[in-house]
């Protein structure tokens, strides 16, 4: 039987990206959606690699629909091991220009629709105590910027979920992993039909990646289970800046204000905040002449923790170096 995984937001961008490189590693791949011409699109293109393909129509803001999307993929497909929670929206406007069904909007498919993911995987993961869950996230889930405070603010939310269940996990002996992948600015289609009242086209700032490396990201995490993966040397720079220096790194994110808007003027865009935007989009978005190359610019937290560790170990015997130093000098003679 092969092995079953979900995608939130399977049909565009960085999910139909990630729902390609699983189905290619021979996994079944189930697509949750909303568009249903889009997902007749990636039902067909995914079933070219032989393995079980299934397209759900659903909007992941509606925890029963994420339930009975769980149910038919169990049913139709088999047992769920991988479920990734990509689904995603944003606001590009100054945050006190932003309205309450806004920020509700934004929050409800944005973070709650990763807790709702997350719950229907956990009811059948946890009685075969196998399976992995993967929170697709981004670097402003660490270092917050300017025009995007509903959707900074539920990804910051799905850390403090992700980190929380972590832990329950972990004193029930449950043996299902949770990743959270930090993205760097990628180009996908969501540049193209974010809700945005600024006056101006949304401009990804550089360096801008391909969706097909947070892909490859997304389907290591999924077979080789990491508490943490950060894309893009962007990301990781961001965690650092606000770990060593909030503060100067604040003043950086404000000065990224006009970088994040082309000097193109465009009338008011509703975009797909409550009603998918209807057309093919496919995988890459508007800026594939600025786009990395690398498949392979990704980092993960047990990296990180080798390198910390080492750095720690220097440090210590840098440190005893100097203390036995100190204490030899103590030691010699006067010979004055």
């Amino acid at each position: 039987m092969a092995r079953v995984a979900v995608v939130t937001g399977g049909t565009a961008g960085i999910g139909l990206a990630a729902a390609h490189a699983l189905a290619e590693r021979g996994w079944s791949v189930a697509v949750i959606a909303r568009d249903p011409d889009r997902l007749s699109a990636a039902e067909r293109a995914l079933a070219a690699y032989g393995q079980p393909v299934l397209a759900i129509s659903a909007d992941v803001a509606d925890p029963k629909a994420v339930d009975a999307a769980a149910a038919r993929i169990e049913a139709e497909l088999g047992p769920i091991r991988a479920w990734v929670n990509n689904a995603m929206s944003t606001v590009v406007n100054p945050a006190d220009q932003i309205t309450p069904d806004e920020y509700r909007r934004v929050t409800e498919t944005t973070y709650l629709s990763q807790v709702y993911g997350t719950l229907a995987a956990l009811r059948y993961m946890k009685q075969r105590n196998r399976g992995a869950i993967i929170q697709v996230s981004s670097g402003l889930a660490v270092r917050a910027a300017p025009l995007q405070a509903p959707y900074c603010a539920a990804k910051f939310a799905v850390s403090g979920f992700t980190d929380a269940l972590r832990c329950e996990l972990l004193h029930d002996r449950v043996n299902v992993s949770l990743s959270v992948i930090y993205l760097p600015a990628v180009n996908t289609p969501q540049f193209n039909w974010a809700r945005n009242r600024t006056g101006h086209r949304q401009y990804a700032p550089d360096p801008v990646f391909d969706p097909r490396l947070c892909a490859e990201a997304i389907a290591y995490a999924v077979e080789n289970p990491r508490r943490e993966v950060w894309v893009g040397r962007s990301s990781m720079m961001m965690a650092a800046a606000q770990v060593l220096a909030p503060a100067l790194a604040d003043r950086k994110a404000a000065s990224m204000w006009s970088a994040q808007l082309s000097d193109e003027t465009i009338p008011e865009m509703k975009g797909n905040l409550f009603e998918p935007v209807p057309g093919p989009v496919g995988i890459d978005g508007r800026f594939s002449g600025r786009t990395k190359a690398s498949r392979s610019e990704f980092v993960t937290s047990r990296t990180r923790d080798l390198v910390v560790g080492g750095l720690a170990g220097l440090a210590l015997i840098g440190l005893a170096g100097t203390i036995h130093a100190a204490r030899s000098a103590r030691r010699l003679p006067d010979r004055t």
